[in-house]
């Protein structure tokens, strides 16, 4: 049955107005269009997060801050590829990982001491891993560039960066929630499983986010007077 005029959904706004939630909406339509590439980039995380919980809480911390910025540099990338299909030379691809593990490295130390200062530090620098292979630049421009985007709406960047991540944890929580009376062994598997189905949310939704930060800086800069 045709759906009735007063009920249409309104079309989606374009990346320079896209809202919070649409960012998120995005992602899970991108997720829904590449299911077992989105899969792929659940993995490393997944199999990082499984690894941390099985050993004791400083050797876990430890474990995340020498691991993490490697392992979710490689998800971010699969996240780029898959939301922007960039050239895949050797070039872009060396010069995009060692900026994401520049990027990541400070992220898996800060995240210990809170999540926000995390997320801030992403929406200000973590652009300049799609900027560096999508665009194609070098080291010191991939970081300058991500730098921009961050600024271009940093609230805009923030707060999209803490949506994706509210609804990945959220639904890890529940999960976590759900298995707590099933014995060990099966609880880290399921638990496993979902870091896999649930995880890639965050990382195709920070690649959506590199274009709308790319069209609002393009906006802001048409807008400025020359000159200034």
């Amino acid at each position: 049955m045709a759906r009735s005029r007063g009920t249409e959904l309104p079309p989606p706004l374009p990346p320079e107005q896209r809202t919070v939630g649409q960012l998120v909406a995005e992602a899970v339509r991108l997720y829904g269009r590449h299911v077992w590439w989105s899969l792929a980039i659940g993995l490393p995380p997944a199999a990082l997060s499984v690894a941390v919980a099985s050993v004791s809480r400083a050797t876990g911390i430890a474990l995340f801050v020498l691991a993490g910025g490697v392992v979710l540099t490689a998800s971010f990338l699969g996240g780029v590829v898959i939301a922007h299909s960039p050239p895949l030379d050797r070039r872009r691809l060396l010069t995009a990982f060692v900026v994401g593990v520049l990027v990541f490295a400070p992220f898996s130390v800060l995240v210990f001491v809170y999540v926000l200062p995390g997320l801030a530090w992403l929406a200000l620098f973590g652009l300049a891993v799609p900027a560096a292979l999508v665009e194609g630049l070098g080291l010191r421009a991939s970081l300058a560039r991500g730098l921009r985007l961050g600024r271009a709406d940093f609230v805009h960047a923030l707060g999209g960066l803490c949506a994706l991540a509210i609804v990945v944890v959220a639904s890890l929580f529940l999960t976590a929630l759900a298995l707590q009376n099933f014995a060990d062994n099966t609880a880290r598997v399921a638990g496993f499983l979902a870091g896999v189905v649930i995880s890639p949310i965050l990382f195709l939704g920070a690649a959506i986010l590199y274009e709308d930060q790319k069209e609002r800086l393009a906006v802001k800069v048409a807008r400025t007077p020359k000159g200034v």
